[in-house]
C-alpha cells in the first residue's frame, strides 16, 4: 500500500449490513478484506488452529473432515470464556493474513471488514473505524431470513458482541442502515472525507 494510505475498519453487529456497505466501497474501487470469511477459512485449513479448536471444544468438531459450525456454535455461544479462547486462537492468524494482503494493495486506502473488530482487538490496527448500525429487531429479522437460524440463536450471537453504543462511541463514522435509510450517500460522504484526510497526509509529507 502506498505510504500515505489508510487502513479503515468497518464493523457492525450481526445483521447490521456491514457487508452491503463494503460492497459499495468495493464498487468505488476500494479493496475489502473480509475478516469473517478469512476466519472461516483459517478454521478449516490451518492444522494448528483445527487442533486448538478441538481442544477448546472438548470434542472433535471436525468429524468427516469439515468443521461442524452449528455444533461449535452451540458450545461456545453460551460460554463467553470458550468464545474468547476461540477468538484468541483464530484472529491472530487473520490479522497476519490481513497485514500481508494490505501490503500488496496500491490504493489510497483499504478496508478491513470485521464483525468483531473491537472484540478481537483488531481496531488497534486500523486508522479509522466505521460502524454500521440498525435496530436490533430489524437485524434479527434479516439474519433469520438469510441464515436459517432461530431468533434465539441470533439473539445469542448478538449478546456475544459489544452493543452499538460501545462501538459508536469509539468510531470515526457511523452509518445508520435502518430499513428506511439510504446508505449510498453516507458511504460517498465518508469516502470523500477519507480521501481528504489522505491528501492532508500527502501535503504534510
Amino acid at each position: 500500500m502506498n505510504k500515505y494510505g489508510m487502513k479503515i475498519g468497518v464493523t457492525g453487529g450481526i445483521g447490521s449490513g456491514k457487508t452491503t456497505v463494503c460492497r459499495i466501497f468495493s464498487a468505488l474501487g476500494i479493496p475489502v478484506f473480509a475478516a469473517d470469511i478469512d476466519a472461516r477459512n483459517v478454521m478449516e485449513t490451518e492444522p494448528e488452529v483445527i487442533e486448538k479448536v478441538n481442544q477448546i471444544a472438548g470434542r472433535d468438531v471436525y468429524r468427516g473432515g469439515d468443521l461442524n459450525r452449528s455444533e461449535l456454535a452451540a458450545i461456545i455461544f453460551n460460554d463467553r470464556e470458550l468464545l474468547e479462547e476461540i477468538n484468541a486462537t483464530v484472529h491472530p492468524v487473520v490479522r497476519r493474513n490481513f497485514e500481508s494482503w494490505q501490503r500488496t494493495q496500491d490504493t489510497d486506502y483499504v478496508i478491513l471488514e470485521a464483525a468483531i473488530l473491537f472484540e478481537s482487538a483488531s481496531f488497534r490496527n486500523v486508522d479509522r473505524i466505521i460502524t454500521v448500525i440498525a435496530p436490533v429487531e430489524e437485524r434479527i429479522d434479516r439474519v433469520v431470513k438469510r441464515n436459517n437460524l432461530s431468533r434465539e440463536q441470533v439473539g445469542d450471537r448478538i449478546k456475544n458482541q459489544y452493543d452499538d453504543d460501545y462501538k459508536v462511541a469509539r468510531s470515526h463514522y457511523v452509518i445508520d442502515n435502518s430499513d428506511n435509510r439510504l446508505i449510498i450517500p453516507e458511504v460517498l460522504r465518508i469516502h470523500q472525507d477519507i480521501l481528504e484526510q489522505i491528501n492532508l497526509r500527502k501535503k504534510n509529507g
